[in-house]
């Protein structure tokens, strides 16, 4: 366990550090290689990794690539500005309608989208606004909240999900019918918390007639037209694949490539550069922290959570259910939450998975909405702090604590109660 530990926690260190510009991915596998050495892992669990995690990977890859394509069209520039002209220059309504929107961002195009695509459109359309720093802040970070506490409603919204669906087999339907209430009651939590929390730095009122026409940053009308069209049709391949029980990396990726195919063909992108653009270093990254972490469980770590589980069971659904997620938080909050899911759901499996099927959601959702309460807790924060920094905003260690300590809790204490 020791020895298992270490390699882990050392890892971790380095894909936070990221020393000498050192990618995340690159650091995920050479601590694979050390788990590999040192014997912690065989070479028959990183198959049975890879097995768990590549439809995860792909299909992540797929949504980003996606997510790419429609921002070059302005597909989400367009979207944060009708957002920001309806509140009719009210600052409070546009802090809740930008909520709305990241929550539809990332039930659509993931987390991690909302973190890389959703927040520099964001951060330009304040400073053009000429908003305070303190406004800037609040909005910031709610957006950045709001990117994991609402990417819990599909199968799609979240890389968790879709290592979590694909390990307990869960269709894309049924996922989507046991997570509608909880997720709904995220975000209105999600809404509420943040409003009362920032509620002294919005201002009242926002000039938004400086804003440009929503139509002018659209690149391409034939695309963005296309684009309402094709997402549909996305949608309804991913039904048709929970029908056949078609792995979900067949449509994200596939659908994601095909769009890219037609963009190319009507001059909307360049797909070289948006191929290698996408975040390549996440595959890595997944395949080889998720090694690191299968040390982990040989070590003896999943039969401890397990006994944990066993122990909450023994005091009735309630609090099996709201234990295992604020389980599943503290541990994705200090540990990462990528880690966390697959150890959690080997653990929910060892204690049978059969009966229990709402402590699999309670996981997903500690795992969603946990970390936001450290910078480290997810990749998604990872990417959003990284992408902030880029544009000159930095958020110290300390300044996002005071405010993921607080929020967090609650908000997950909610999203929880819809599943008893």
């Amino acid at each position: 366990m020791v020895l298992a530990m270490m390699v882990f926690l050392i890892t971790l260190i380095f894909v936070i550090w990221q020393p000498r510009g050192l990618q995340i991915g690159t650091t995920a596998i050479i601590g694979a290689i050390v788990a590999l050495l040192v014997g912690v892992v065989s070479f028959t669990d990183v198959f049975t990794v890879i097995d768990i995690v590549w439809d995860a990977t792909l299909a992540f890859i797929g949504i980003i690539i996606l997510s790419m394509v429609l921002d070059e069209i302005g597909f989400f520039e367009w979207a944060a500005i009708k957002m920001a002209k309806l509140s009719g220059g009210n600052g409070h309504k546009m802090f809740v309608y930008i909520l709305l929107l990241g929550a539809v961002v990332a039930a659509f195009f993931a987390n991690d989208g909302a973190a890389l695509i959703l927040t520099p459109i964001l951060l330009a359309k304040m400073k053009y606004l000429k908003m305070k720093p303190l406004a800037i802040f609040a909005f910031l970070i709610a957006g950045g909240f709001i990117g994991d506490s609402a990417s819990s409603p599909l199968v799609i919204s979240n890389l968790t999900n879709i290592v979590t669906a694909g390990y307990f087999d869960i269709g894309f339907v049924e996922y989507a019918k046991n997570m509608f209430l909880p997720n709904l009651l995220a975000i209105l939590a999600s809404i509420v918390v943040l409003w009362i929390y920032f509620r002294k730095d919005i201002p009242f009122t926002i000039d938004v007639s400086n804003l440009p026409e929503a139509s002018t940053v659209i690149k391409n009308q034939t695309m963005f037209k296309f684009s309402w069209f094709f997402l549909a049709l996305l949608m309804t391949g991913y039904l048709v694949g929970d029908f056949y029980n078609l792995p979900v990396s067949v449509f994200a990726l596939g659908g994601a490539l095909i769009f890219l195919a037609i963009a190319n063909h009507y001059k909307a992108v360049k797909p070289i550069m948006t191929i290698k653009a996408a975040p390549w270093q996440v595959v890595w990254f997944s395949v080889g922290l998720y090694v690191v972490v299968y040390g982990l469980k040989n070590a003896g770590l999943t039969d401890v959570i397990a006994s944990w589980i066993i122990h909450l069971n023994t005091y009735g659904d309630a609090i099996a259910i709201i234990g295992t997620g604020f389980l599943s938080a503290i541990i994705s909050s200090i540990m990462n939450n990528m880690p966390t899911i697959m150890i959690m759901d080997i653990a929910i499996d060892q204690v049978g998975y059969v009966g229990n099927e709402a402590l699999v959601y309670a996981n997903i959702l500690g795992s969603n909405l946990g970390p936001k309460m450290t910078p480290i807790g997810s990749l998604a924060t990872l990417l959003w702090l990284h992408v902030l920094a880029q544009k000159g905003v930095k958020i110290t260690w300390g300044e996002y604590m005071k405010v993921g300590l607080v929020i967090t809790p609650p908000v997950l204490l909610v999203a929880l109660l819809g599943l008893i």
